[in-house]
């Protein structure tokens, strides 16, 4: 039996975010899958924007050692299809990586084509695109999937620095929201 009325629970933490964050827009979820899953209006519904939602589980608990993850407040890791990036309806997708240690949620808030342009500059190009965002303490985010040894090592420390890996402009940018529905 498919149940009516549900809302999936990545889809639920960000429309409670926007409700909460954003008191200016009113978040509509679509009674039909076609990508978009919520509809975003300025409060006269003259204006709007639209999401796509992705949630994953924090492997920061269960793929890092403890004594490691003291400065990461959580990892998500995304399977994604190339071709619905290309050709997505929404204006941006939303990515939730949940600490389950904080028991806190982050968002990266990003437009298609510049996920494509990411993945683009990392070589990325296959079909099935795998996605790796961290979030630091220090509220820093980067893409760190395929990171050397080295890396984690600095990413873990706090030190790690990568311009093309740093989606740190994304992170809980909720702002190009509301000057979109401007």
């Amino acid at each position: 039996m498919k149940p009516i009325f549900t809302i999936h629970a990545g889809e639920y933490l960000v429309a409670a975010e926007i409700e909460k964050t954003l008191k200016e827009v009113t978040v509509w979820l679509p009674s039909k899958d076609t990508g978009i899953d919520l509809l975003l209006t300025d409060k006269s519904n003259k204006k709007t924007t639209s999401l796509q939602v992705k949630f994953s589980k924090d492997f920061n608990t269960t793929h890092a050692k403890e004594n490691l993850r003291q400065n990461i407040k959580g990892t998500g890791w995304w399977t994604l299809n190339k071709e619905k990036i290309e050709n997505s309806q929404a204006d941006y997708w939303v990515f939730i990586i949940y600490s389950l240690e904080r028991k806190t949620h982050d968002y990266i808030i990003i437009e298609p084509q510049k996920l494509l342009d990411i993945f683009k500059t990392l070589k990325r190009t296959n079909k099935t695109l795998h996605c790796y965002f961290t979030v630091t303490t220090e509220n820093k985010a980067f893409e760190t999937r395929g990171l050397k040894k080295k890396e984690m090592k600095e990413l873990y420390e706090g030190t790690y620095t990568n311009k093309e890996r740093d989606v740190t402009t994304f992170l809980n940018n909720w702002k190009q929201i509301t000057d979109k529905l401007k």
